[in-house]
């Protein structure tokens, strides 16, 4: 009985024998050739890789109810605002750019909600304009009684008035001292080749747009001063030499002459109105977030 457990022993011992480094190498060769052969495990493979991208491309959904205003988007809105860099948006004209935005994104979610980006691959506000056609389409705006849209007309009349207008001619800013030596120049009969090439004609330029593009005070002065005369004027960029040769007055508009363009406007803009509220009956379902 001993010799037979010896000889189990040691047929253990020899089962148990280490594996050469050739042995190794052939056995990992021949499982290799298995692995490459075998549909199961490409099938594995190839299903792991394509979990694994979608996961990437596709991370998990956003709560799709939360509209956030980054910090970076206001920025943005206030960067573009301008291309000449002249002024930055007012917080009112700001904040009517971001409600834009906003409209515009919940306009494209509830677009894919009802899935009418199927079959379009075209970028998000596409998508939006799809469901704003959608909500225009669906609204019905009733003519105006006639009270009612001259009542409207009385308090959008500048709209439809034909403005004061002037005309006149402008030089380069400059200092005052150079304006009033070229003044003199011109008083002398020494009107120079450079300022006929620096000066520009403004013809019919509406007053009320006289503010904003050179100040009240060159507004006030130019109105003052004589017909086709040359006169030496500050504007905020500087002294100028100006010339106005026309002043037309202002005509106030009749309504029995704009009433279809009147009735026109009104309509566009009350549908208008009646969409915006429609979209913010939408935005009732979000959360709007604003980053500090």
């Amino acid at each position: 009985m001993r010799n037979d457990g010896l000889a189990l022993n040691n047929g253990s011992a020899a089962g148990l024998r280490p594996v050469s480094a050739s042995t190794a190498q052939r056995m990992g060769s021949g499982l290799w050739r298995f692995a490459w052969r075998e549909p199961l495990i490409h099938f594995c493979l190839l299903g792991g890789l394509i979990f694994g991208a979608d996961a990437v491309l596709h991370p998990p959904a956003k709560d799709e109810r939360t509209i956030v205003v980054t910090k970076a988007m206001r920025q943005s809105f206030i960067d573009g605002f301008d291309e000449d860099k002249e002024r930055v948006p007012s917080e009112t004209e700001l904040k009517s750019m971001i409600d834009s935005w906003v409209a515009s994104e919940i306009l494209y979610r509830e677009g894919k909600a009802l899935g009418v980006d199927r079959g379009d691959e075209s970028v998000r506000d596409r998508i939006a304009f799809k469901l704003q056609l959608l909500i225009f389409n669906q609204i019905a705006v009733p003519r105006p009684a006639e009270a009612e849209l001259r009542a409207w007309f009385e308090a959008n009349r500048a709209r439809f008035d034909e403005p004061e207008r002037v005309g006149f001619y402008i030089g380069p800013p400059m200092d005052e001292a150079a304006a009033r030596a070229r003044l003199r120049d011109i008083a002398n009969g020494l009107e120079t080749d450079d300022l006929r090439k620096t000066t520009r004609a403004m013809l019919a330029r509406p007053v009320a747009s006289l503010d904003t593009a050179f100040g009240e005070t060159f507004r006030d002065d130019l109105l003052k001063t004589p017909l086709e005369q040359w006169s030496v004027l500050r504007s905020r960029d500087g002294w100028h030499l100006v010339r106005l040769d026309s002043r037309r007055a202002a005509v106030p508009a009749k309504f029995e002459e704009v009433r279809d363009e009147a009735d026109r406007i009104w309509h566009t803009e009350e549908t208008r109105k009646r969409a915006w509220e429609a979209v913010n009956r939408l935005k009732a379902n979000y959360t709007v977030r604003y980053e500090p």
